[in-house]
């Protein structure tokens, strides 16, 4: 037995200050693990990629007796000090309850198999009351090699070629410290609030009278997307999140909106007169997902001049508070052209997406800006900017990227993955790591989130990279912005990649 990673309880409770202090997270699992076998492995390796720490918290034999399977304490204790991804193990808690009121770990990790808590105790409740987060583990079904292999195997030759050679130059550790270090900022997040509903509909045929399709009305789905889900996905990282945005003063839904932004998110609202807060309905086949066609309830005149120059005041006095500025532009009037120069002047760390969409194609691109620090857009926007639609696309990064004083201009390209011009003029390619794809509605905002934090970390361009596609492969399978991207999931991902 590795006699080392035996600590007591009360040795755990203060044995993390140094590393809580670098924003590092603590994992704590707890069970019997009698019988030791492949899926608790699955699951505590996936548990230590959550986090810098796993403390495992063996269940007395007083539980394991209520299991039938009576293996003594000190045997189980033996095995898992031999898992060389266990950092402590711990004998000596009573219950779950004790342990994590002791340790306080940031995360709980259990395995999504279990049909219920080992304890007895409501183990999503306790973690709510402590102020912990429940992170369910994939256990044998996600994290087995079969099931690697066969995810791999559905990667191109290119994509684990690239795998293979990502792994010389990067760990684990690096993409996880990265992910770690962004609890520390303060962000700010400027843009256009978009309500995304979706209707899902069953196709009857043509119309006897009138050469339309005519539909059959199943259900709808309403959720907060633009810079809502821009915050959200960032106050999943970050620790501190202010929200600067419009809303109409008709059918404004704030109240929605305030219900689905994350408690660490500040709103900033002003108000634009004699308009909705903008909608976009998407009429939806329900069985393929397919869209059909799309409703915009906006009026995109912007904020009146008065308005406009209190939104802006208040957000010129805020902009000393924050190590960075997300700004996602939709060009619906939220970001009016004196907002941008002020961005442009004085936010401490400029991060940039100026999108293309039905409701401004052509009349708004990212240089309506004179500057960013970081920029990530998709392939047609370049394209769009530089009125090239079949030209290399490094010659235009070229071209963008000096322009706009930008040292890292990223460019997604859907299934190609995403291109990066560094600082130096280098370019790296990173493939797209998908696995399926639901929605690309909002995959784009959830690579800008992550990928901008990044940067201002001034992490390794080509890792920045490899974290968006991880993101953005994550966001491909959530139907519109159902759900924000979670620091845990990511980390997951790149534990089952990096292999």
């Amino acid at each position: 037995m590795n006699q080392e990673k035996l600590v007591p309880l009360v040795g755990l409770t203060d044995m993390f200050g140094a590393a809580r202090a670098e924003g590092k997270e603590i994992v704590l699992a707890y069970g019997g693990y009698d019988y030791l076998h492949i899926g608790h492995i699955r699951h505590l390796r996936q548990a230590r990629a959550l986090g810098c720490k796993l403390v495992v918290v063996l269940a007395p034999d007083s539980e394991i007796k209520r299991c039938s399977l009576p293996v003594p304490q000190a045997m189980r204790a033996e095995a898992l000090t031999h898992l060389d991804f266990v950092d402590h193990l711990c004998t000596d808690a009573p219950d779950l309850r004790a342990a994590l009121m002791a340790i306080r770990p940031d995360i709980y990790a259990v395995m999504a198999e279990n049909d219920g808590p080992i304890c007895g105790e409501d183990e999503q409740a306790l973690c709510a009351e402590l102020g912990i987060e429940l992170v369910k583990t994939g256990g044998v079904s996600f994290d087995s090699t079969m099931v690697i292999n066969q995810s791999m195997a559905s990667y191109s030759d290119e994509a684990r070629e690239y795998l293979r050679l990502f792994k010389t130059r990067f760990g684990l550790d690096d993409v996880r410290n990265t992910l770690d270090a962004m609890s520390g900022l303060k962000v700010a997040v400027v843009g256009d609030t978009i309500i995304d509903e979706y209707c899902f509909c069953s196709p009857l045929g043509a119309s006897s009278k009138d050469p339309i399709l005519a539909l059959r009305y199943q259900s709808n789905d309403v959720f907060a997307g633009g810079i809502v889900a821009v915050a959200n996905h960032v106050a999943s990282f970050a620790a501190h999140v202010d929200m600067f945005t419009v809303l109409g003063d008709r059918n404004s839904h704030e109240d929605f909106i305030r219900k689905r932004l994350k408690p660490n998110v500040r709103p900033v609202f002003a108000v634009q007169k004699d308009s909705p807060t903008v909608l976009k309905r998407r009429y939806v086949e329900g069985y393929t997902q397919n869209k059909l066609f799309e409703i915009y309830f906006m009026e995109d005149i912007g904020l009146d001049v008065e308005a406009d120059a209190a939104f802006r005041a208040t957000l010129e006095a805020a902009l000393p508070n924050y190590d960075m500025v997300i700004v996602a532009d939709f060009g619906h009037g939220a970001v009016s052209p004196a907002t941008r120069k002020l961005l442009a002047q004085s936010a401490p760390f400029l991060a940039l997406n100026a999108q293309a969409n039905s409701g401004n194609r052509g009349f708004h691109t990212v240089t309506k800006y004179s500057r960013a620090d970081y920029i990530s857009i998709a392939e047609h926007e370049v394209r769009l900017e530089m009125r090239d639609m079949r030209g290399p696309m490094r010659p235009m990064i070229d071209h963008l990227a000096p322009r706009l004083s930008c040292s890292n201009f990223v460019v997604t390209r859907g299934k190609r993955g995403s291109l990066i011009r560094c600082k130096s003029g280098q370019h790296i390619e990173v493939p797209a790591f998908a696995r399926k794809i639901v929605d690309r509605v909002g995959a784009g905002d959830a690579f800008l989130s992550v990928t901008a934090m990044a940067a201002r970390l001034d992490a390794p361009p080509e890792l920045l990279c490899f974290i968006g596609n991880l993101v953005g492969a994550l966001a491909v399978e959530i139907l519109g912005n159902q759900k924000s991207i979670d620091k845990a999931s990511v980390k997951e991902y790149a534990a089952n990649l990096l292999a």
